[in-house]
């Protein structure tokens, strides 16, 4: 996937009838299903549902099973509630008749009420920093097989720049926390439902790598599985993707083989525009 009328035409889901919806899949790279496509799809199916004078303030979703990505997936959505400010859908995705990931969102009418946020964290401006591409190159030759791997994973339509050189987090145990400044490669015409589903595929980057590095002196020996347990997105205000958005993680707690992590998600001028929150499975081979 290389530009964002791609990745647009990815989440825009075909409809099978009044609240059925159907979606191909990314060839991610590790072989399953991004969960952050799946997020990002079940929106746009909730999406289609609600009134044009609606928008999405919270998601809340569950991943129940990996996806395959040769299996297109099914969205079904049901109609919870219709109410006179707010309107709430429930969506489960589905493949082979099983479902993989279950979603609620809330969508409210514009409301007009007090106002407060967070400061968001003085950091190095993303104009004084190396983007991922840049900073993996430095260990092209001493790790081919690192490089080539995060090379992969890297998406074309987003930048990310790091403010912590996440390369040196990923080596050695570190603390809980990591600031990354993204943004999309090209420019976004799109309406706020369409940049939020969006927000919601690019959310799910790096979000649970930054409960690993606490522990990656422990988790680099032998094999660690890793996947999207829960993941939940606030949508607090507008935003836009054609400048750098900052998305400032940590990550409070790790146990019983999971790893939560939280972000918030400020635009350059400092506005916070999202919160996140997400669990994820860190599970180690035994053998």
């Amino acid at each position: 996937m290389q530009t964002i009328k791609q990745l647009i035409d990815l989440l825009t889901l075909k409809q099978l009838d009044e609240s059925k919806f159907i979606g191909e899949n990314y060839q991610a790279p590790w072989g399953r299903v991004f969960g952050g496509q799946v997020l990002a799809q079940s929106l746009n199916a909730a999406y289609r549902t609600v009134p044009a004078n609606r928008t999405a303030h919270s998601m809340h979703g569950y991943f129940i099973l990996g996806g395959d990505l040769d299996i297109p997936i099914t969205y079904e959505v049901d109609t919870i509630r219709n109410g006179g400010s707010f309107t709430t859908r429930r969506v489960v995705a589905k493949q082979n008749g099983k479902a993989i990931f279950n979603m609620a969102a809330s969508f409210q009418t514009i409301q007009e009420g007090v106002d407060h946020q967070i400061t968001m964290p003085n950091l190095t401006s993303p104009d004084n920093l190396v983007t991922g591409l840049e900073e993996i190159e430095n260990i092209k030759e001493v790790d081919p097989k690192i490089y080539y791997r995060l090379k992969m994973v890297l998406p074309e339509v987003f930048i990310f720049k790091s403010v912590n050189r996440i390369i040196n987090k990923l080596a050695k145990n570190n603390v809980p926390f990591s600031n990354i400044w993204m943004r999309s490669a090209e420019d976004v015409i799109a309406d706020l439902p369409m940049k939020q589903q969006l927000l919601a595929y690019v959310s799910d980057y790096n979000l649970l790598t930054t409960a690993t590095f606490p522990h990656r002196e422990q988790l680099n020996k032998g094999n660690t599985f890793y996947a999207s347990l829960d993941h939940a997105l606030w949508f607090h205000r507008d935003f836009d993707f054609d400048d750098w958005l900052l998305y400032a993680m940590d990550s409070p707690s790790a146990s019983n083989s999971r790893g939560f992590s939280r972000g918030s998600i400020f635009n350059r001028q400092g506005i916070l525009v999202a919160s996140v929150a997400q669990e994820g499975l860190m599970r180690q081979s035994r053998s």
